[in-house]
């Protein structure tokens, strides 16, 4: 079976004397609860592996009953150490407190057990980390799968990896675009909507919501004022609610909405988003086109093209610390600009033959940025691109 890079330094960090809890973040379907079932497979130590998902999340007893059961299989057995593992723990109400105080209470007894921590409610298990377990846990954050894993695991070609994208559960099936496409909003965008976001923020508009992102992810990669938006949606809202439920989408890793550019921050909440996916498949799923047609059209697979090097992009970012923008003046305009300390790297996308990118020369002017780049024609080859970590750019 396949095992994604973050195996290693889980694998590694269980192995190391007890010291911090292991949160694993990362959106659904990206494989965390696979990848810690083959962790704990390979390592051979005892471990006792529990689920959140389909608990109450007033049952607050719950971690602690979980915990009680490893350590009594502990003294039963007479183990010198445990693997604990729970997913979904966001679920559970006050969760971070009830976290604190079983681990607390094993480093003070002397109890050898090792947690890891599983989740796909990114703004929830931040929260309940900063809140409570601050100097107990180090992260480890997976991301959508990238072209590289996809071809390697599942023989995916660029094309395919382009408009199918990077969910490893979903690659069996893209021989059958109906079946790929029910899975695609049942078991991650309706999962993530109603039990990531809808149980776990307070959402006045369910409605709304699920409009937006299945307006944001169709127009994917395009600048979109979020006043048009407004029209366009069936349901009423004003533009701060919309903008806080793409706080809320982005946060659960379906779609952001790229702020523009600028030195001055108050310039940069006042934009226009630019709409982005975090894997393509989001976007395909709702495409007027199946594979095939797609191809044959010039015009809608340049949007493809763009949207998902823009979810390479923002999807990297969560494990590459840096900040993603676009920058638009007039008629000029780059794709994607990502910050990180200071310093910027302008990326400019093409699927045509332009030769002359006077975007870029402008970002050259008046920003000088550490590192310009074209991919697509007249560039970086798509291939080369998609198989690289855009984080590596600040080097």
């Amino acid at each position: 079976m396949y095992k994604r890079v973050q195996y290693q330094e889980i694998v590694s960090r269980l192995k190391e004397r007890r010291h911090f809890l292991q949160v694993v973040l990362g959106p659904r379907q990206v494989g965390k609860s696979t990848l810690i079932k083959q962790v704990v497979a390979d390592l051979g130590m005892p471990y006792q592996l529990y689920t959140a998902d389909s608990v109450p999340a007033t049952q607050t007893t719950w971690i602690s009953d979980c915990w009680n059961t490893a350590r009594a299989r502990m003294r039963i057995d007479g183990l010198s150490e445990l693997i604990l593992v729970i997913d979904e723990v966001q679920k559970i109400r006050n969760w971070s407190e009830a976290v604190k105080k079983e681990w607390d209470a094993d480093t003070f007894n002397d109890v050898n057990i090792k947690v890891v921590i599983l989740g796909s409610s990114r703004v929830l298990l931040e929260k309940g980390l900063s809140d409570s377990m601050m100097g107990r846990f180090e992260q480890i954050r997976m991301t959508h799968w990238s072209y590289p894993e996809m071809n390697d695991a599942f023989g995916l070609t660029l094309e395919q990896y382009l408009y199918f994208g990077g969910y490893p559960g979903a690659a069996i099936l893209i021989g059958n675009e109906e079946r790929w496409e029910q899975y695609v909003n049942g078991a991650i965008i309706d999962a993530t909507i109603n039990k990531d976001i809808l149980h776990d923020s307070p959402v006045g508009k369910p409605a709304l919501l699920r409009q937006t992102f299945e307006l944001g992810a169709s127009y994917s990669g395009e600048i979109v004022a979020l006043t048009k938006m407004v029209g366009a949606l069936r349901d009423a809202g004003n533009t701060t609610t919309l903008a806080g439920y793409l706080n809320l989408l982005g946060d659960s890793g379906l779609l952001t909405g790229l702020q523009k550019f600028a030195m001055d921050k108050s310039r940069q909440r006042a934009s226009a988003p630019k709409f982005q996916v975090y894997n393509s498949a989001l976007r395909s799923a709702y495409s007027d086109l199946s594979f095939e047609e797609a191809l044959l059209n010039p015009k809608e697979w340049g949007r493809i093209l763009e949207s998902a090097i823009g979810a390479h992009i923002v999807s990297s970012a969560f494990t590459g610390n840096y900040e993603v923008f676009y920058w638009r003046e007039k008629d000029k305009e780059v794709d994607y600009i990502l910050k990180k300390k200071g310093r910027i790297v302008a990326i400019e996308v093409k699927s045509n033959s332009v030769a002359y990118h006077d975007g870029l020369e402008e970002i050259r002017k008046r920003y000088r940025p550490h590192a310009t780049l074209i991919v697509g024609e007249g560039g970086m080859g798509v291939e080369e691109f998609l198989r690289g970590n855009p984080a590596m750019l600040f080097a």
